[in-house]
C-alpha cells in the first residue's frame, strides 16, 4: 500500500476508534440494569483496573527515560507494553460496566470536590488518550519521527495523567465498592 493511502486508512481507523470507544463506554455507563450481564462476579475488577493503570504509569515513565537515554528499542517495548496494558484495561472496564452498576462516591466534606475534580478531568482526558496514543504509536511504528515527537508532547502527559488518576479514583472509591 502506498504511504499516502496507508496514512489515510490509518487516520480513518484511528478517528473511527476514537469515536466508537468513548461512545461504547458511555452507553455501558447508562445501560439499564435489565440489559446488564448477570451472574458474573466482577467485584475484583476495580482493583485489577488500578493495577493496570499503575503498571501503565510505570511503563510510560520507563519509556520516557529510555528515549531520553537514546534506547529506542526499550522505549518501543515500554510504550507498546503500556498500550497493551491500556487495551487490557479497556476490555476489562467494558466487562465490569456490562455487569455492574456504577458505585456512588460516599465521601463528604472537602474530599468530595477533590474527588470529582480528579474524576471529571480523568474522564475527559481519557477520551483524548485514545486518538493521541493511537496516532503516536502509528507515527512511531512507521518511523515518522517528527510527527511522532509533535504528538507525544501532548500524548505522554495526558496518558500519564489518566493512568495516575485512574489509580487515584480507585483509591478514593475503594471503601465504597461492595
Amino acid at each position: 500500500m502506498e504511504k499516502s493511502k496507508q496514512d489515510r486508512f490509518y487516520k480513518r481507523l484511528i478517528v473511527s476508534l476514537s469515536i466508537a470507544i468513548p461512545l461504547a463506554v458511555f452507553v455501558l455507563m447508562v445501560l439499564p440494569e435489565d440489559f446488564r450481564i448477570s451472574g458474573v462476579d466482577v467485584s475484583k475488577l476495580p482493583l485489577f483496573h488500578a493495577c493496570l493503570n499503575a503498571i501503565t504509569s510505570v511503563l510510560l515513565i520507563g519509556g520516557f527515560f529510555y528515549i531520553k537515554n537514546g534506547n529506542r528499542k526499550k522505549h518501543k517495548t515500554a510504550m507498546l507494553s503500556a498500550f497493551a496494558m491500556s487495551c487490557i484495561f479497556l476490555v476489562s472496564y467494558v466487562i465490569y460496566h456490562s455487569a455492574a452498576e456504577s458505585t456512588p462516591f460516599g465521601g463528604e466534606g472537602w474530599i468530595r470536590p477533590v474527588y470529582f475534580f480528579i474524576l471529571i478531568s480523568h474522564i475527559v482526558l481519557a477520551t483524548t488518550v485514545v486518538p493521541l496514543a493511537l496516532f503516536a504509536i502509528y507515527r512511531g511504528l512507521v518511523n515518522d519521527v517528527e510527527k511522532h515527537k509533535r504528538i507525544v508532547r501532548w500524548a505522554f502527559p495526558v496518558w500519564l495523567y489518566v493512568s495516575v488518576t485512574g489509580v487515584l479514583v480507585y483509591l478514593f472509591m475503594a471503601p465504597y465498592y461492595s
